[in-house]
């Protein structure tokens, strides 16, 4: 429960709070990113020696509306944690890493195109094999980073670090604290006069974990991210995982007050009579639910668009929007967003508040140029069911006449992918870009509102509104 939660339940019930002692001068702060909850013991009780700190003399008397009056004693809000990392004498961050770079181990993470390499303290290779005979392996392959040779002061450095603040990151709703190194000298960029690439590797603490890669991304061009979880630094208490501790405050009974407020006890009844009500009710109608889940490919990053269950009337006419391309799909996390209108054209771009909306024309529709591609090229790919029913899995699109590219001195052009995707989440469509090679793009849009269209797919893997 949290503190806003809390009080909105406590301003219904209460009609006096009075007596704060004189130890805490007022009110405590409170604010949403600290839980709460409220027990309410009885007369024989211990204060917790462990977690949240307490103290007889900080607590408020709190009266409610039937004149039922509690003792309730407030934690002081601390993490319980702070002599732990006071007390820590052990080994650096890096020197808890060190068995990880001596034995030279690697981590990989295989995505839709790329493969990933970390070979931690050495390198990050990003590659891609291909077949080009039934012996000969093609391999297109990038260096993100190189570690350099670590000298004295680098250590110093570290170890002075060690006793700054540790620096946090957002992962997956929760700042969480990692150890950085990196790693430069990577293969020149191109797209940035020739600089090498470079990459900052952060490792989290994760007790259960084998050093996998939770994430590659690419923040800015040519400049990587990569997430490695390892159970090395848990040993640091700096680095180890921190949930956000629930403070508990005690509310014990005065003078004959029942054990709980009245009026809580029948809200917490007419909660329960509602939940079980919810439970044996037909489902009539689907819950309306949202989910946003990202997943980088390539360098770039795979996004969920947008996650709604809707009628399928409003199905339909989605459908058709979608193949008039008024309906535009966009995704992109990072420096570049991308933007798909079918039928229309395919855009990357970076919205600044300075300069505005930077565009990138991708590629440009033409019915007649998309033909000729198909009939030298596979438009529309089946896959055979369990009954044996051959459907459409994908179809692909040429987009070609996109803005020139300084690099080869021709038209960008992009092959977008509409391919199946089964899910529990009807209508989430995923989008992604990948560069195989410089300037010459693979636009994926994946989701399970595609399914329905597929099979009107015709020889050339053009689609149409289905019967």
């Amino acid at each position: 429960m949290t503190a806003g939660l809390l009080l909105v339940i406590l301003g219904g019930l209460l009609e006096v709070c009075s007596g704060v002692s004189a130890n805490r001068g007022g009110y405590p702060s409170f604010t949403d990113e600290i839980p709460f909850k409220i027990t309410w013991p009885g007369a024989e009780f211990t204060l917790p020696t462990s977690g949240a700190l307490y103290s007889e003399d900080d607590f408020v008397i709190m009266t409610t509306t039937e004149k039922e009056k509690y003792k309730c004693l407030l934690p002081s809000l601390t993490s319980g944690d702070e002599d732990d990392i006071k007390e820590y004498s052990g080994p650096s961050p890096g020197e808890l890493l060190e068995p990880l770079f001596k034995r030279s181990s690697c981590s990989y993470r295989i995505e839709s195109y790329w493969t990933y390499e970390v070979c931690h303290g050495k390198h990050i290779r990003q590659y891609h094999e291909e077949k080009e005979t039934s012996q000969k392996i093609s391999v297109q392959e990038y260096y993100l980073g190189n570690m350099a040779q670590k000298s004295q002061s680098t250590e110093a450095g570290e170890q002075e670090m060690s006793n700054q603040q540790v620096p946090t990151k957002n992962i997956e709703g929760q700042l969480t604290p990692y150890y950085s190194m990196e790693m430069g000298n990577g293969t020149p960029c191109v797209l940035k006069q020739n600089q090498p690439r470079a990459t900052s590797v952060l490792y989290v603490c994760h007790p259960e974990a084998k050093h996998e890669i939770l994430s590659v991304a690419e923040v800015t061009t040519c400049e990587y991210e990569v997430v490695v979880l390892t159970p090395l630094l848990c040993a640091h208490p700096k680095y180890r995982f921190k949930s956000s501790p629930v403070n508990t405050i005690f509310c014990q009974a005065l003078a004959g007050s029942p054990l709980r407020p009245q009026r809580l006890v029948q809200l917490d009844k007419e909660q329960e009579e509602q939940k079980r009500a919810v439970e044996l009710s037909p489902v009539r109608e689907e819950a309306f639910t949202s989910t946003h889940k990202p997943m980088t490919v390539g360098g770039q990053t795979q996004v969920t668009v947008g996650t709604t269950h809707i009628s399928r009337l409003t199905d339909d006419q989605l459908i058709k929007e979608f193949l008039s391309g008024s309906y535009c799909l966009h995704g992109g996390v990072g420096w570049w967003k991308y933007e798909f209108c079918y039928g229309k054209h395919v855009h990357q771009y970076h919205e600044d508040k300075e300069q505005g909306k930077n565009i990138v024309v991708v590629g440009s529709w033409n019915a007649d140029e998309h033909i000729e591609w198909a009939k030298k090229n596979v438009a529309r790919s089946y896959q055979l069911k369990d009954d044996g029913v051959q459907k459409v899995k994908l179809v692909s699109h040429f987009y070609g006449h996109g803005d020139l590219c300084d690099l080869t001195g021709k038209p960008r052009q992009v092959i977008v992918k509409l391919k199946c995707k089964e899910s529990e989440s009807p209508h989430a469509v995923t989008v992604y870009m990948l560069e195989p090679q410089t300037c010459q793009y693979i636009l994926g849009v994946e989701s399970p509102v595609i399914c329905r269209i597929l099979d009107t797919a015709d020889e050339h893997g053009l689609l149409s509104v289905s019967s």
